[in-house]
């Protein structure tokens, strides 16, 4: 039943419609349960009111009342993503829904999962109906949904369709401080639509202290937007710390102190990178064992940002003996707004970002400082507690960024100028972006650009989507994408078992390169699965693969297929292993990653990238890579990602000849490459044929005849 209607039942009421022939036992069983749901609901409703956000309910519902535009500052533990919402779906019935629903997104999605399943037993609803969710590959609402929680990329593709929004009264931007490229697109078009649909609320939620003046000014135009200042519970002791042995020994060992002092409370400790965040979690699970049973136990939580898992909820018996440790990345600290019995920060104070080069067309890490809303909102994370600190291990006089720098002016936009173009954008101009992208190009969208954008994967990807309807290998090519947008299926176990994993890897090797590889895994996972005797997550386990991204795979695969269904493009007959099938694949391939090509100049695995003049090397995790002495390997391939700034290595990896590459690269594309050998090679292929290119080749290098390997296999065996 819906929260507003449970104070005007009776008792009677409840065991109303009940079936006459249902015994005492069952009413009575039903009224218990009825009565427990009651309680629960109250006591819910008394933890909300004790939120901070609580004391500005009337000044919001008066300001949404008289304009168009709120923003709204207050740390996630204010109650701020959870409480408002619900104020604006309240502010929705008030109307009886006649200008739409209410819609909040989130840069997450597990966050929008959580405050989904959270509002929807504050609310006493189920989730599902009156309140739900939709993040990419799974939907959780229906047309009776009046709060909709979704990730922003989620919102920004519904505007394809729905480019006004009509379907909603209220759009809540949350989390709008962390300036990702999708929220400050959000907000450009948000701009606009408002100004065709002047009954449209826009509310923005922040946790930054003081938004920066270029966001207050954004929606103000000639008036100021109001701005509603939530009161903060408060941050805690902040303990600065500069020491010589590095951040992150420095925090593993306050880790362990804080333990040993025997203070209650958990902790959060905010490090750098992935690999530190699960280094951390490998080292502390060994040290839990060494402690003293009579200081309980230590519990060690990894929480990845952007990926799926939610955090261990301990019963009330195991809460008082046990500490969790919970080793994320910053700014992550929406994540922990529900966690009540946080009572310590150690934040390292630096954050890694990647920035786009387009000149040789791949992200930079850079680790620099946080800035100075984000050390707030770290030392607030724990800030509950009347004894709560930060710890933070770095000088206090340390100089911080003022504002956090918008991604947009560092990311690779080419899927972002594709959307803007597909919403019939003539220009860039026309959104009014807060901070505008280093963009001076214009142009109408082609039929090919509009179909691209149907896709939910990066825009070479959707290229070669295209160009498999054209090959006949829309089957195969359509599982390289899927296992390509999932997370990576390779788990890395520890050092002493890598050679186990390698050993399980190379079951899968298939002799034409890695994206044929990904193929046959995904053929043995779905195998797996229709045998009513494997275990499948055993199977993976056994394997180092990672069940949940093969089921994401599958599940990336089936949206894909559906997609090209429903805009009637040809799916061709599986025919994996045939000779043709597999040149097929490598042309569709080349017709979306042309620029992704690199020939190794000594036959040592030195591979120069013919774009931009870089040389790298092939990943240790790929099929060549794993090849030692580094024999036969491929003088041409075609590459997936160039991890410049970790490892200088190639990532999915993939045998062509050159005869290919020229066949299937643009002629514009050609003849710009700088100047090189590579590109002499190639000039000399289409000056004097093939013929004499195979006569010049030196005997030591000429290829195994790779076709003859292919034209039998057909599935793993």
């Amino acid at each position: 039943m819906m929260a507003q209607d449970v104070t005007s039942l009776t008792g009677e009421d409840y065991f109303e419609g009940k079936s006459p022939l249902c015994s005492d036992a069952e009413a009575s069983s039903q009224g218990d349960k009825e009565y427990d749901d009651i309680l629960e609901f109250y006591k819910l409703l008394k933890e909300r009111k004790e939120l901070p956000v609580w004391k500005a309910k009337c000044e919001f519902m008066d300001t949404l009342a008289k304009g168009q535009f709120v923003i709204v500052s207050g740390s996630a533990k204010t109650g701020r993503s959870s409480q408002i919402p619900q104020w604006c779906a309240e502010f929705c019935l008030s109307a009886q829904f006649q200008h739409g629903m209410v819609v909040c997104t989130q840069i997450h999605a597990q966050q929008a999962v959580d405050l989904a399943l959270r509002v929807a037993d504050e609310m006493d609803v189920n989730i599902g109906h009156e309140v739900g969710y939709s993040i990419p590959l799974e939907t959780c609402c229906t047309n009776d949904t009046v709060l909709r929680y979704c990730t922003d990329d989620m919102l920004l593709r519904e505007m394809m369709s729905d480019p006004l929004l009509e379907r909603y009264a209220v759009v809540i931007v949350d989390q709008a401080h962390q300036r990702t490229v999708a929220t400050d697109i959000l907000q450009g078009l948000l701009k606009d639509v408002a100004l065709q649909r002047l009954e449209l609320r826009v509310i923005l939620l922040t946790a930054t202290a003081e938004p920066g003046p270029k966001q207050l000014a954004h929606f103000a135009g000639s008036a100021v937007v109001p701005l509603i200042h939530l009161e903060s519970p408060g941050a805690g002791e902040a303990v600065y710390s500069s020491t010589g042995e590095g951040y992150f020994c420095s925090a593993l060992r306050l880790v362990l102190e804080i333990h040993h002092s025997e203070e209650e409370g958990d902790v959060v400790v905010f490090l750098v990178t992935m690999q530190e965040i699960d280094l951390a979690h490998d080292i502390l699970c060994r040290e839990r064992y060494s402690l003293p049973r009579d200081l309980g136990e230590l519990l060690p939580v990894a929480v990845h940002p952007g990926q799926p898992g939610t955090l261990p909820d301990l019963g009330e018996e195991e809460t008082s003996r046990t500490r969790r440790v919970f080793l994320t990345s910053s700014p992550n600290e929406d994540f922990f707004w529900a966690i009540s019995t946080i009572n310590f920060v150690i934040d390292a104070g630096l954050e890694k970002r990647y920035v786009y080069n387009p000149r040789i067309r791949t992200n930079s890490a850079i680790i620099q400082p946080i800035s100075k809303g984000q050390a707030e909102e770290s030392q607030t994370a724990g800030s509950l507690y009347p004894a709560g600190r930060c710890f933070c291990l770095y000088p206090e006089d340390r100089q911080l960024p003022a504002e956090t720098r918008p991604h947009i002016v560092e990311s690779d936009i080419t899927s972002t100028v594709l959307f803007l173009k597909r919403m019939e954008i003539a220009g860039l101009g026309h959104c009014d972006f807060i901070d505008r992208p280093a963009l001076d190009n214009d142009g109408n969208l082609s039929e090919m650009g509009i179909i691209m954008s149907e896709f939910p994967v990066e825009p070479q990807m959707a290229k070669t989507l295209l160009a498999s309807c054209e090959f006949d290998c829309v089957s195969e090519v359509v599982i390289i994408a899927a296992m390509l947008t999932a997370p990576t299926c390779f788990m890395v176990p520890s050092v002493d078992l890598k050679p186990e994993a390698t050993q399980c890897h190379m079951k899968f090797q298939h002799p034409e390169g890695d994206h044929f590889t990904l193929i046959n895994i995904y053929k043995a996972f779905k195998q797996c699965q229709q045998d009513p005797h494997c275990n499948v997550e055993k199977w993976c386990q056994d394997l180092y693969l990672n069940h949940a991204s093969l089921l994401m795979a599958d599940a990336l695969r089936t949206e894909l297929t559906d997609t090209l269904k429903r805009i009637e493009l040809p799916i061709s007959v599986p025919a994996f292993g045939s000779r043709s099938n597999t040149f097929n694949i490598k042309r569709a391939l080349l017709a979306g990653f042309f620029m992704q090509v690199a020939r190794d100049v000594d036959g040592s695995g030195n591979y120069f990238i013919m774009t931009h003049k870089h040389v790298a090397q092939i990943h240790p995790l790929s099929g060549y890579g794993a090849k030692s002495p580094k024999l036969g390997l491929p003088e041409w391939v075609l590459f997936h990602e160039h991890s410049f700034s970790e490892d200088n290595c190639l990532r999915t990896v993939t045998h062509i000849t050159p005869e290919e590459f020229i066949q299937m690269a643009p002629q514009y594309f050609f003849y710009n490459l700088p100047a090189s050998e590579s590109k002499d090679i190639l000039q000399n292929i289409l000056n004097h044929g093939a013929s004499h290119y195979q006569e010049e080749k030196p005997p030591a290098s000429q290829e195994e005849p790779q076709e003859d390997q292919t034209s039998d296999r057909c599935v793993i065996q």
